[in-house]
């Protein structure tokens, strides 16, 4: 809320305070902080029938005397009964927890909620299990977890002044701070506390809701009563370990804990019982231990506390809480307030005059043509393509050049699988040239083959190997061992040894992806075999051919078709506005789905230099790599060896990675890994957008894999489309007559109401 005070006037209503005798009357102060008004009601509590009226009475003086929109915003239903009349431009239910779930929760709390979700415009998550607990009750859900002022917490991370009531602790010391509730296992606490006496537990926050003869007493607990929000850096700069020893109950199902980025931020390892957001967030982390039990919550506390003396861990968790700024949280929200304002105002006269898409497809692609087709011709879906760029195909885009020899604008695309199923499924739509690819690595001012091979070693060394067995065993003369594979670095120095690392993979990978082969995930340079035969083939699969009239024609081919209408150029939030639509399939990048709301993932991009050659051949091979570094470009590819063109002239491309442009490569480190987690979790909790693809998914996946994923994503997709209507069916049959158009009446205007959203959506696809 300190947030939208720096635009706007915010008056935060509190619960009342009640005095014997008063009059009722409101207190008004602003917070010298946030510039928040603070509202605080004074009621007699002689005149409890009154109340209501009181309330109402006292808001509707307070808003006498303000002017401009308003925005209702409702942290809890309680607060609907004195304040549903006000008009608003738009309300705002900003549910933090399932309150009902609460110990003691009042009866009148679940109608409340039902009325304050009719009555919302857009309803706001404090996390992902509590979004999916929402999502079916309202169209226009958005999942927020927490956020963490890191420049607070961070002051945890250097030595604080050691609190008095903490300071004659022994170490190690395990924390915990908040609400000491129904949520706190305290079996588990007491459990934990007896098998490490030598340990001491810390408990930080009041007693709620709970008899203090409930806590485990013991000389290794401490609790230390409730604190100051500026304190609690102190007290996490003297922990060694944070803890979060919740209950996994009716109260704990759908929380998602601000606790745990503030601990991460203090630079302390936690250990949480599996609480779902948590796993869902953090699970991946190495500084966040998951127990379930008291027997593995000592552990994981041990295995936390051997992190103390490491800083490896810090790097993701940075990374991490590097996106999860509550001033980014409150733009996106303020975005979204704006959003529904506007559609609130257009929405009644709107809706009828769009023109309506069983599914919109965003990217015309391998992934997204491949979904459009299946939708429509196996599906009967009436679908709307869209692309930003001006053509189809995605990154295989091929067109002729002035000479007519066909090149790929976005460099070479060779296509190969092994899949019997995905290369029939492509031969419905064009013919195939046999092709197989083969690779030449300039080295020494030698071509050689690549990857290495059996020739690759007897022409760069002068040997004359004659068996796979000699040359296997010259490779493990060369190779190194390495304690434990890690790094990409580890992959190739422990098959082939530093030398030949040197020369095939260290500088073209460093031009490659801006970085050491050290740096980076083990799975780059495992993609790149070394063979001890002969076989010069960069592929070895059983199926390796190229469209024989070029990829562009293959989708166009794949698009055509009466239930397909194509726009090429166009921004998909722009046609998003225009149209309706039940089901959104989004081939983009994921991050941009979600206006970057945790930043930017990581890629790498390329920059491509086409040029015509007035010779027959420029080059042995269709791609020749060059991984010195003295060389600005990786490769040189010739297309008339791919396309089998004969021509006077020929085509080539120099290629040369950059760290701008559009996305090609996933950076694979674990940070980024962690942080496309982040989205992940967002796209979960998105039931009618399915994300598909490279971009939407976060992998290298090369060309047969995007449509074997399409594939088996449409058919998941019709799968449970097909259960759906059975149960529809069923429904309908079991319903009268006179019940069946209700029925169907409320899920159709369901549909339409959301369709026009551009949030509509999302299920990651594998």
């Amino acid at each position: 809320m300190s947030r939208f005070a720096r635009d706007h006037h915010v008056i935060i209503w509190e619960e009342p305070v009640f005095d014997a005798g008063a009059e009722p009357s409101l207190d008004l102060s602003i917070c010298a902080k946030s510039g928040v008004t603070v509202a605080v009601p004074h009621l007699n509590p002689e005149q409890g029938d009154l109340h209501g009226k009181q309330l109402r009475r006292l808001l509707d003086e307070l808003m006498a005397t303000r002017s401009g929109p308003l925005v209702r915003w409702y942290y809890t239903p309680m607060m609907l009964p004195f304040s549903r009349h006000l008009q608003a431009e738009c309300t705002v239910y900003d549910c933090m927890d399932e309150l009902k779930n609460f110990k003691f929760a009042p009866p009148e709390l679940l109608p409340l909620e039902e009325e304050l979700l009719k009555a919302a415009d857009v309803v706001f998550t404090g996390g992902y299990s509590l979004y999916e607990a929402k999502r079916e009750r309202h169209l226009n859900v958005h999942a927020f977890p927490s956020s963490v002022d890191v420049r607070h917490f961070s002051q945890g991370r250097s030595a604080q002044a050691d609190p008095a009531d903490q300071a004659q602790l022994p170490h190690p010391r395990f924390g915990f701070y908040g609400v000491i509730d129904e949520r706190v296992d305290l079996d588990l606490l007491q459990a934990a506390a007896e098998a490490r006496p030598d340990w001491s537990f810390i408990m930080v926050g009041p007693v709620v809701k709970i008899s203090e003869a409930d806590l485990p007493r013991l000389p290794n607990i401490a609790y230390l009563g409730g604190k100051d929000y500026q304190e609690l850096p102190a007290y996490l700069s003297g922990w060694d370990v944070a803890m979060m020893p919740f209950a996994i109950n009716e109260a704990t199902r759908f929380i998602s804990p601000t606790k745990t980025p503030e601990y991460l931020a203090a630079g302390r390892p936690v250990v949480s019982t599996p609480i779902k957001d948590v796993i869902r967030h953090y699970g991946e982390l190495d500084a966040v231990q998951i127990a379930s039990n008291a027997k593995d919550f000592v552990a994981g506390c041990e295995r936390a506390l051997a992190l103390k003396d490491e800083r490896d861990w810090l790097r993701p968790v940075d990374a991490v809480l590097s996106t999860m700024s509550w001033d980014e949280t409150a733009a996106q929200m303020k975005a979204l307030i704006v959003e529904a304002a506007e559609e609130r105002k257009v929405s009644t006269t709107a809706d009828n005059q769009k023109p309506h898409y069983d599914v919109l497809v965003v990217g015309a692609g391998f992934a997204g043509s491949v979904m459009a087709e299946r939708l429509a011709r196996d599906a009967g879906k009436k679908v709307l393509v869209i692309d930003r760029r001006p053509h189809i195909a995605g990154n295989a885009y091929d067109l002729p050049n002035e000479d007519g020899i066909l090149y790929h604008l976005y460099g070479p695309h060779i296509f190969h699988t092994n899949s019997e199923e995905i290369f029939s499924y492509l031969s419905r739509f064009t013919k195939w040239r046999p092709y197989e690819h083969k690779v030449l690595a300039n080295v020494r001012d030698k071509l050689v083959p690549m990857p290495i091979n059996r020739t690759t070693l007897n022409m760069l060394y002068g040997l004359n190997l004659q068996t796979d067995e000699e040359a296997e065993a010259y490779l493990e003369s060369r190779a190194e061992p390495v304690d434990e594979i890690k790094t990409s670095a580890d992959v190739v120095v422990s098959k082939v040894g530093t030398e030949l690392y040197q020369l095939f993979f260290q500088g073209y990978t460093r031009k490659q992806w801006g970085m050491d082969p050290s740096e980076l995930d083990k799975s780059v340079t495992s993609r790149v075999p070394t063979r001890t035969n002969t076989d010069d083939r960069y592929f070895t699969d059983s199926f390796q051919a190229m469209p024989l009239n070029g990829f562009t024609a293959m989708f166009a081919s794949m698009l055509d078709h009466p239930n397909i209408e194509l726009r090429l150029g166009v921004e998909w939030e722009d046609v998003a506005r225009e149209v309706s639509y039940d089901k959104l399939v989004f081939t983009g990048p994921i991050d941009e789905y979600f206006g970057y709301r945790y930043g930017k993932l990581p890629y790498r991009s390329l920059r491509f230099q086409h040029e015509t050659i007035d010779t027959e051949v420029f080059q042995p091979v269709a791609v020749v790599n060059y991984p010195s570094e003295d060389v600005p470009y990786t490769r040189i590819t010739e297309y008339k060896y791919l396309t089998g063109q004969e021509a006077p002239k020929t085509s080539i491309t120099y290629e040369y990675p950059s760290a701008e442009g559009d996305p090609y490569y996933p950076i694979p480190r674990p940070e980024n890994q962690a942080l496309f987690k982040r989205y992940e979790a967002l796209a979960l909790a998105e039931p009618n957008v399915i994300f598909v693809g490279r971009l939407a998914t976060y992998r290298y996946y090369n060309m047969d894999q995007v449509v074997g994923q399409a594939l088996a994503t449409y058919r998941r997709l019709k799968a449970a489309e097909e259960a759906e209507m059975e149960v529809m069916e069923s429904a309908a049959l079991q319903a009268s007559a006179s019940e069946r158009p209700a029925l169907f009446g409320t899920t159709m205007s369901k549909a339409t109401a959301r369709n026009g959203s551009s949030e509509t959506a999302a299920t990651p696809a594998e």
